[in-house]
This record gives C-alpha cells, structure tokens and sequence, in this order.
C-alpha cells in the first residue's frame, strides 16, 4: 500500500508558512483597520509587529510538520514542536510540554492527525493559556479544536485565528468565523488543487514504476504508523 501524503504535505506546509509570516506582520488585523479607516496607521502601532524572534509552536511532526520545520528553519523564528512520538534527540531540540507550547508561542500551528486522542486537545482550558494577541492556524482537522471554545475566545478579540479547517465544515452560516476581523478563514484550500494534482499524479506513476519493477515502494504505507497517522 502506497499512499501521496509527502507530496501532498508541500502545499499545506506552504500555506502554513504563509499564514505565520503574514500573521507575525499582522497582516489581517492591519488590512482590517486600512479597510475601515482608509489612512496607515501610526508607526509607534507597528512596535508589537514582526517576525524576528516570533515563537512558533508547532504541533505534530506529521508531514505536513516535519515539511513546515524545514521552511521554518532558515527563518529568524523561535521555534518548539510538541508531539509524544518524536524520538528523543529531536524532543531535547525542539520538545515543548503542550501546554507550555500553548502559553509561550506567538503562533500555534496544528499538525496533528484526528484520532480519538487528539480529538478536541484543544479545548477550553487549553485555549485559555494562549498568551493575548497570539493566532491559532489550523490546516490540518477541525475536530482537533472546540468550535465552540474558539469562537468565544476570538469573539472577545484576545487571540486571533487562521482556518482552513472547521468543525462542522463548512460552518453554519450564522457563524461568527465568517466575520470576525481577526479571524481568516478559508474554505480547505491548503492541501492540493489546481495545478498542484500533478505532484500527486507523479507520485502515482513513480510508485507504480517501483512496484513493476519489484523495488520497495518510496511511499509505502507501514501499518504501525497507522495509529499516530490517522
């Protein structure tokens, strides 16, 4: 069994990338504010604004996050990952306790896969440790995160959110997310589309070439992973 998930990981982590680049300059916030007010705010409201030395904490070394690592990497961010099963090394390198990752990054990243585990991790309480003035970015399942409990913490305008993913999906159309100034969502478009397909049509034909010519699959889907990789 084979499967395209590494190539469709690049596009996600790209998306992901561009969320916590653009979410680091405040980029929503501020075109939310030049949108009303017309004029560029005063230089002395750009002193919270930047990405040097932004904390970033990514959840899950899934794909998707080893992928977002390796862009993240030659960038001037402080990064920490939390996930149960990084071996040790890469724990002592970038290892953060959940919810000290929750109360000390800038930008949280969700790269979890939805099992029954993870279903809802971030709840009420966990969400309440999010230092203010700090975003959520989600590309990765909805059911991750309380709807709910979202919704109120970005009603109260503390934190902020970029999500490509909801539970339910879409959401009700009377929901706050759809506008809500320090919220952006959209409607799950990280992982491949359009022209994007064709890596995964590679993938394809390039596995199926291994599989004629009896060498060991590139993509092979092994079954032990199956129950961290949802």
């Amino acid at each position: 069994m084979s499967s395209a998930v590494r190539a469709n990981a690049i596009p996600v982590a790209e998306y992901t990338l561009a969320a916590i680049l653009l979410s680091g300059k405040d980029a929503f916030g501020l075109r939310e504010r030049f949108r009303s007010d017309h004029v560029f705010p005063p230089l002395g409201d750009h002193a919270p604004v930047g990405n040097l030395g932004r904390g970033v904490g990514v959840i899950g070394a899934s794909r998707v996050g080893r992928r977002l690592l390796e862009l993240l990497r030659p960038l001037d961010f402080s990064v920490r990952l939390h996930d149960p099963y990084v071996d040790a090394g890469e724990a002592a390198e970038l290892g953060a306790v959940l919810d000290e990752l929750m109360s000390t990054s800038d930008i949280v990243t969700l790269h979890a896969p939805d099992t029954p585990e993870t279903l809802r991790m971030h709840n009420r309480r966990r969400l309440a440790l999010m230092r203010d003035g700090s975003v959520l970015v989600n590309t990765s399942r909805g059911a991750l995160v309380d709807t709910e409990a979202l919704t109120d913490e970005l009603v109260t305008g503390r934190i902020g959110a970029v999500l490509d993913v909801t539970e339910p999906e879409p959401p009700p159309a009377d929901s706050p997310l759809y506008r809500l100034p320090n919220v952006f969502l959209t409607p799950h478009i990280a992982g491949s589309l359009g022209n994007e397909l064709e890596r995964l049509g590679r993938t394809v034909v390039e596995e199926l070439a291994l599989l004629r010519a009896g060498a060991p699959l590139a993509c092979a889907v092994v079954q032990a992973d199956l129950v961290k990789s949802a």
